[in-house]
């Protein structure tokens, strides 16, 4: 049997490239977004309407959902520069999001079987690794998320002791998300992105939900 996953921000970069690489192997995709959809993460009406017409249960939920840049607020650069609107329209995707996602976490995944539930974070959500400063509203919402997977990952535990529900931080990778911030730094295409992510996930156990991994696997300090 095909496994079947939900992708989750399915039009941009990363989600389009692991939806794409997902039907490649042969699984059963649903996808949401925004563009073909009209689905709004920030919006608790949109999530659970279209979450309660989801016949599940799924073998993985991937929330790719995100922004660094909303309404052209570009990450700050000093404490002086912090507005409340960018903090909370951070807060409002990038946390408070995948929060109202995993509300419906207990009916998605399978209590009988393994099956995975990752939410796409940042390493710069890291307290522990953060030694520039700097993109205040985007660090702390990220590491809002984090807390909020590594909290549902210990209540999923109890009903869905098979599951695994993690942080992933995908690299840097070249989509409209980053083309402004790229920089001297590396980064690789979504499609190689997808691969690493997807490889990941596959080596995954019931011991490592709750976690904060990077691409290569490897844990995040928080």
């Amino acid at each position: 049997m095909s496994a079947r996953v939900l992708v989750i921000g399915a039009s941009g970069g990363i989600g389009a490239a692991l939806s794409e690489a997902l039907r490649a192997r042969d699984a059963e995709v649903t996808t949401l977004s925004r563009a073909a959809d009209g689905f709004d993460v920030t919006d608790e009406a949109s999530v659970n309407s279209a979450l309660e017409g989801l016949t599940g249960p799924f073998d993985a939920v991937i929330v790719a959902t995100g922004a660094l840049e909303i309404d052209g607020a570009a990450p700050e650069k000093s404490l002086r520069t912090i507005t409340q609107k960018a903090m909370l329209d951070q807060f409002a995707l990038n946390a408070v999001g995948p929060a109202l996602v995993l509300r419906h976490a207990g009916r998605l995944l399978p209590r009988d079987r393994r099956a995975v539930f990752a939410v796409l974070s940042a390493r710069v959500g890291s307290i522990g690794d953060n030694r520039l400063g700097g993109w205040i509203s985007y660090r702390s919402a990220k590491a809002a998320v984090n807390q909020i997977v590594h909290t549902a990952a210990i209540e999923l535990s109890r009903s869905h002791p098979q599951s695994i529900c993690v942080a992933l931080h995908p690299g840097t990778v070249e989509t409209p998300f980053t083309e402004k911030y790229l920089g001297r730094h590396p980064a690789v295409p979504p499609g190689e992105a997808a691969g690493n992510l997807l490889r990941v996930i596959d080596g995954l156990t019931p011991d490592d939900s709750g976690g904060f991994f990077d691409w290569a696997g490897k844990a995040v300090p928080w």
